[in-house]
This record gives C-alpha cells, structure tokens and sequence, in this order.
C-alpha cells in the first residue's frame, strides 16, 4: 500500500450538516434528546442489574454489560454531532476521525459477539437449567466478557489501521455525520480492495458466525420450550427470549447491510439512514425492549423506585 507520496488531511469536513441548515436547530434538539433517554435508559439497567439481588444471575450481567456498551458507543460519536451543529463549520481532526472510527467498531464488534453470548446464556437457562449456575459461574462470565472485549478490539486496531494508512488525496469532505469505514473508504483516491477484503472476513467472522451460534442456540431452545407442559412455563421461557430475539434482528440487519457490501453498491442516503438506525436508536430503544418484555426487570425497576420515593 503506497502513502509515502500523499499528505494526511489535518482534518475532514462533514458535509451532511450543511446541506441541511434550517434543521439543525431541530436535529441538535432529537439527537440530544435520543442521547439522554439512551443514556439514563441504560444506566437504569446498568445500576438495577448491579444493585438488586434479584437480579444477581448471569443472563442479567450480561443485560448490563449491554447496556453499557450502548451507553459507550453512542458516547463515540454522539458528543461531537452535537458539537458540530452549533458550529459553522462541521469538521473534525484527522486525530479524531482516527479515534472516534477507533472507538465506535470498538464497541460495536464488542456488541456484536456480546449477543452470541447472551444467546448461548438463555440456551444455558433453558435447556440445562439444573446445570444452569454450574456452567455460567462467575469464571466464565467473566472470560466470555473478556472475550468479547479482546474481538472487539482486535478488529477496530484492523480497521482503524487500514483505513488511516490509505491516501486520502481528492477531498476531505465527508458526506457523512461521523467517521466510519465505508464513507472514508470512498473517499480514499487509491485502491480499496484490500480494506474491502479485511471488511467481509471481519463482517463474515463478526456478524454471521454469532448469527450462526445464536441461530443454532434458538433452535435447541425452541425445542426445549415446545416440550414444557404448563403454558406458564412456556410463556415465561418465551419472555426471556423474545426480547433478545428483538434486539438481535434489529441491529443485525442494520449493521451487516452497512458494512457487508462492495463500496461501489454504498448508497449515502440509504446509508445514512441505517447508521442513525443501529447507533442511535438501537442503543435508545434497548433498554425499554428488555424491560417491557422481562417480568424480572419490571419487577426490580419498581422495587427499587418506590424504595427511593418511601
């Protein structure tokens, strides 16, 4: 990959914002909103799961954890939107674009081997609910957790590294409203096929192998579940997993349609669009998914609120 010839723009120019300058006024105000109901959802879960005994169970931890990487990877991006809708002009630094990529595919990956875990976990509960405690003790939470973390690391160090390291020699404006692989990629003046490569062995690694194992979780549970007698049974087994079905199909069909795809066939508008899906609404509704379908949550969520107002 030849670079030595091109300098690196000091900073790149979000053109997305400037066609739109009688809504911004009106974006800075949903987006922020979008950032406080994410944010004080997911801290909700996150302290409920953390503090309420009740809730002292691996599928739960695994709840939290979620709920703070949603917390974490709108937090990557969200904070300088904002900045830059009170600006003139929309920009960010070379240094940043590279820490914000950095971070946002951090969490993101993290996420996304997350829910493969929480799938094996309700399998867990499930279909060996004798052994349930047995298997997913305390150690093995915590190596699945670090597991995921380490996945999620190694691919934004990847792509991050990949991605910087190509010429961006035509423009440095990004028609876009935060920095993410495929709009740098296009704007790039040199061949990107082996960034487009590394992109479908990490989507394929990332996105269907955890599509896969939660796939294959799901059968064994639905199967387990069609063998319960009592119709409570059924329904409380289905309303430990629905919720997670939900959240699943949501951002995987968000995110993979966004990064498994030739950067010729990247459309910005349709792009964007699913962006704004999985990074910010995602995150925003997750909390409530959960908490709406899962007797446990409401249960401790009450609990601990009417123990505030008393």
């Amino acid at each position: 990959m030849e670079v030595k010839n091109y300098t690196a723009p000091s900073k790149f120019i979000f053109l997305w914002f400037s066609d739109l300058p009688k809504l911004q006024t009106s974006l800075f105000g949903i987006i922020l909103v979008i950032y406080l109901v994410t944010w004080v959802g997911n801290s909700v879960i996150l302290l409920v799961t953390k503090f309420d005994s009740t809730l002292h169970k691996p599928m739960y931890f695994f709840l939290g954890v979620l709920s703070f990487l949603d917390i974490c990877y709108t937090s990557a991006t969200v904070p300088k939107i904002l900045e830059n809708l009170l600006k003139e002009q929309k920009s960010i630094s070379f240094e940043g674009c590279l820490t914000q990529m950095y971070f946002f595919l951090c969490f993101l990956g993290t996420e996304c081997v997350l829910l493969a875990v929480m799938a094996y976990d309700r399998y867990v509960a499930i279909c060996k609910p004798l052994q349930y405690l047995i298997i997913m003790n305390r150690k093995v939470c915590g190596c699945l957790v670090t597991f995921c973390w380490t996945v999620g690391l190694v691919n934004s160090t990847i792509h991050t590294y990949f991605t910087f390291t190509l010429p961006f020699c035509a423009s440095n404006e990004l028609n876009y409203f935060f920095c993410d692989i495929p709009p740098l990629l296009a704007l790039s003046c040199a061949d990107t096929s082996v960034n487009e490569t590394i992109l479908l062995v990490a989507g394929t690694l990332l996105a269907w192998t955890p599509c896969l194992c939660i796939i294959t979780s799901y059968i064994y549970i639905i199967s387990a579940i069609l063998k319960i007698n009592s119709r409570e049974g059924r329904q409380k087994a289905f309303s430990t997993c629905s919720s997670h079905i939900t959240v699943v199909i949501f951002f995987y069909a968000t995110a993979v349609f966004t990064y498994m795809r030739p950067i010729s066939s990247y459309s910005l508008d349709r792009d964007r669009l699913l962006s704004l899906l999985y990074s910010f609404l995602t995150p925003m509704l997750n909390p409530a998914i959960y908490t709406l379908k899962n007797k446990d949550v409401k249960k401790a969520l009450k609990k601990t609120f009417l123990m505030k107002t008393l």
